[in-house]
């Protein structure tokens, strides 16, 4: 079954992020704002993996001296994500 889920991060410069899981496998990651190469290829490598595993790669990655990051807000939108299903 797909799901979609909308994440507002904090801390960082995206605006939002917009997720699809089917059955617990991201099939699809959008960010509104940011740095655009960088989370198109986060999102990129991160469609097709379960969510369990891309929580577990990304949680914890900062930018620069920031406490966190796209990635780790990614993350954090992912394992809200799975707490609803």
């Amino acid at each position: 079954m797909m799901q979609k889920f909308h994440y507002t991060p904090r801390g960082v410069c995206s605006r939002s992020i917009d997720i699809t899981l089917e059955d617990g496998v991201i099939r699809e990651i959008q960010f509104s704002g940011g740095c655009s190469g960088n989370t198109q290829g986060v999102a990129a490598l991160a469609v097709g993996m379960r969510a369990e595993e891309a929580i577990r790669r990304l949680s914890g990655i900062r930018c620069g001296f920031k406490p966190t990051s796209c990635p780790d807000q990614l993350a954090k939108a992912l394992a809200e994500a799975l707490q609803e299903v």
